[in-house]
């Protein structure tokens, strides 16, 4: 097997070239801040990765109980020390945390790192769950995995196996949904997706009926893909959201049958994305969510709005049956002259809404100039919602202060935050966004990557739910 580095493998760069634009810089106009709540922290030790660091949230409301899930002690080569939860059973004013047990070495299980967690929630058989990727010391995706709560969260088991590798595989990017609506044909079947990078990508899904304990791989076309989002609509039907494997095409695929089988890869639309600036680990990923009325909402980054692909912005498409997408639509959050670069979004939708009332949130990060550097780059988070199924949107908000790229732990495809970030409504009707905070390392100089065990990279989310 080849040992180049994990990110390197399983990202493909995008090579897109940089536009010589000029704009001018804009003066944001964006509403209060938000305060923020630090809920989680790295707790592992070992000498080998970078700390204190947590990257690359997940999270999931079912009614008032709340997790959120990420990696910590990120490796330079791919992978973390292990997945550290938080936990909230009040609609997310107060959080409990800790670290999925049994899965890395450096807390008595088998594997020497994992990535990639994923929230997810069924409500039929009681259980909380979150999958990961299990990597070996080569960095090689040898599982997926998956931790189970029976008692809402508080505690977890160790973890089952969705699906090992062959000696021929490579696992990489999975999530995992449960189909939650009880009039469903198929209420109680959760869903995980991934694909197997030694094989181009090709894409793997599997389901469970009772409750996560047991998988059974799905028959699936012969595509090469990455970051797929399945979602469940309230008749059941599996709508899997997913780029082509060069993160070129916005695609999905369908099932009507529980999971069994999956219908072709189609695309719904081109994907044209600028490499964001400062070297940071970022693409054009999709983020998907489904509303009541099963209508799905999918976000990512793309530069088709601005002259010249100067810059990106978040667009979205959205559909009603999963086979009908609607044209791309730009999410206005400043003027298609500013030279803001947005990227990394994580949307949230209300399920408890539909139609044109339907609420949708989006967490993001995003530099306010996109002409900037390594050392230059200012990193901020950014939150921006609608009301009306995303016809209008409300003022985005600065959430935190700006940080510096410095300050974030490196891997060999750049800085990280995280190749995700999370936005879920509670059951009070509120977004609440799941995000990194960077500030500079407590000591040892101002380089996360040199300073480590003194970085202070932390999960965090609103204070307040925003309505």
């Amino acid at each position: 097997m080849s040992l180049t580095p994990y990110p390197l493998r399983r990202r493909f760069a995008l090579v897109l070239g940089l536009a010589a634009a000029a704009a001018l810089v804009l003066s944001l106009t964006a509403s209060a801040t938000i305060p923020v709540l630090k809920i989680a922290t790295d707790p592992f030790t070992n000498s080998t990765s970078q700390h204190k660091t947590v990257v690359e949230p997940d999270s999931f409301f079912f009614g008032s109980t709340g997790v959120a899930a990420a990696q910590a002690g990120r490796f330079n080569d791919g992978g973390a020390s292990g997945i550290v939860f938080a936990r909230s059973v009040d609609n997310g004013v107060s959080y409990t945390s800790g670290t999925l047990p049994g899965i890395t070495v450096f807390q008595g299980g088998p594997f020497a790192r994992v990535s990639d967690p994923s929230v997810a929630h069924d409500r039929k058989h009681g259980v909380w769950m979150v999958s990961s990727l299990a990597l070996d010391a080569t960095v090689r995706g040898v599982a997926v995995i998956l931790n189970r709560s029976t008692n809402g969260g508080l505690t977890w088991g160790n973890p089952v196996t969705v699906r090992n590798a062959a000696a021929n595989e490579d696992f990489d990017k999975n999530w995992t949904v449960c189909d939650n609506t009880t009039s469903s044909p198929f209420f109680g079947t959760c869903y995980t997706v991934w694909d197997d990078f030694a094989n181009g990508n090709n894409l793997k899904i599997a389901f469970s009926t009772d409750g996560g304990l047991n998988w059974t791989l799905s028959t699936t076309p012969n595509a090469g893909v990455i970051g797929g989002q399945p979602l469940v609509q309230p008749n059941g039907q599996v709508v899997v959201p997913l780029d082509n494997a060069a993160e070129t095409a916005l695609q999905f695929t369908i099932s009507t049958n529980g999971g069994v089988s999956f219908g072709p890869v189609t695309t719904i639309t081109s994907i044209t994305a600028k490499v964001d600036p400062g070297g940071i680990r970022s693409g054009p990923l999709p983020s998907a969510e489904v509303a009541g009325d099963g209508k799905i909402f999918v976000v990512w980054e793309d530069c088709r709005f601005r002259s010249g692909c100067s810059t990106n912005d978040l667009v979205f498409v959205t559909s009603l049956n999963g086979t009908t997408w609607s044209a791309v639509q730009r999410i206005p959050i400043d003027p298609t002259s500013s030279v803001v670069d947005h990227f990394i979004p994580g949307v949230g939708v209300d399920r408890n809404t539909s139609g044109s009332t339907t609420k949708v949130a989006v967490t993001y990060y995003f530099f306010p100039n996109v002409n900037c550097t390594f050392s230059t780059c200012s990193l901020h988070v950014g939150f921006v919602n609608s009301s009306n199924a995303g016809v209008t949107w409300n003022p985005f908000v600065d959430v935190v202060a700006p940080m510096s790229l410095a300050s974030l732990p490196n891997t060999t495809q750049g800085r990280m935050v995280g190749d995700y970030i999370s936005t879920s409504f509670n059951a009070s009707l509120q977004a609440r966004g799941y995000f990194v905070v960077a500030n500079p390392p407590t000591s040892g100089g101002t380089d996360c990557q040199t300073a480590t065990p003194n970085c202070d990279v932390s999960l965090n989310t609103f204070v307040n739910g925003q309505s």
